[in-house]
């Protein structure tokens, strides 16, 4: 029975490998000093197997569930946002300029 229960758990974490990855409960209230050290963020949708909405915040390895509709959680949301946007172009055009400058070299 336990060998068929040991391959039955397995088999469900093969076809379900988030099962076990979902907030199951939710912080309303988040301090700033823990919003200003967030490295990146998920967002859990209530949707298949997890059936509660959330921004799953990761700090240093660990994972903190919050609240989407949080004021504070959203404006840290897209100041992440905006902060990717603007150093991803600022690299294209750094490679730029550098292509361009060794073109002006072979000539």
């Amino acid at each position: 029975i336990s060998v068929l229960f040991l391959t039955l758990l397995l088999l469900f974490l093969a076809l379900f490998p988030g099962a076990f990855n979902c907030c199951m409960k939710i912080s309303h209230e988040i301090p700033k000093g823990i919003l200003r050290r967030v490295e990146r963020f998920e967002i859990q949708k209530a949707d298949g197997l997890c059936h509660l909405e959330a921004v799953i915040l990761h700090i240093k390895g660990k994972k903190f569930c919050v609240n989407p509709w949080n004021r504070k959680v959203k404006k840290m949301m897209r100041k992440m946002k905006h902060k990717i946007h603007r150093s991803k172009s600022h690299v294209r055009k750094q490679r730029r300029t550098r292509i361009t400058k060794a073109k002006e070299q072979k000539q």
